[in-house]
């Protein structure tokens, strides 16, 4: 993975584990966000596709969690509250956390993004795999049963689902 874009990741991946929580203890936090990262990987791959892509995005930044945590009803800073507590937020990428949030609600549409990778110099290195979103057991379900639930995550889902679908689509391989 260009590590331009661990920041984005891992920001994005916590926006979505905060905004849909596993409600069990720490072994079920812990298959939550191992889903919504593998979920938050595959969208972001397949948004920045390119070394060049990742790098632009580095420098300009992804834009924020402002949006979506007004259309998810999430929590966003409090008033008053400390902002480099909150400072994580400006590395979430909207297009990121809702392609994620298409990927945990449609297993199949999952599988294709995952296919859709292969061949890419960040999906064939030998540690890389994505079973947690693809298949995941009763045990992943019920840790991320609001992260995987497709009513709570539409809101989020449907803020860039075409553009999903449209980067899916064969043919040539265009830029975010």
């Amino acid at each position: 993975m260009p590590a331009d874009l661990s920041p984005l990741i891992a920001a994005t991946a916590q926006w979505l584990t905060r905004a849909y929580p596993s409600d069990g203890g720490a072994m079920d936090s812990a298959l939550c966000e191992a889903q919504a990262r593998q979920a938050v990987t595959v969208a972001a791959w397949l948004r920045y596709p390119s070394p060049m892509d990742a790098a632009l995005v580095s420098v300009a930044g992804p834009g924020g969690s402002a949006r979506l945590d007004w259309v998810s009803g999430a929590d966003g800073t409090a008033a008053g509250d400390d902002p480099d507590t909150y400072a994580w937020r400006t590395w979430v990428d909207e297009v990121v956390a809702s392609w994620a949030a298409c990927l945990l609600s449609a297993p199949a549409l999952a599988a294709a993004a995952v296919a859709a990778l292969a061949g890419s110099p960040e999906a064939d290195a030998p540690a890389v795999e994505f079973r947690r979103l693809v298949t995941p057991d009763a045990r992943d379900r019920r840790a991320a049963a609001l992260l995987r639930h497709p009513d709570l995550l539409a809101p989020v889902a449907e803020l860039h689902h075409e553009r999903l679908l449209d980067r899916l689509k064969p043919g040539p391989e265009l830029t975010a």
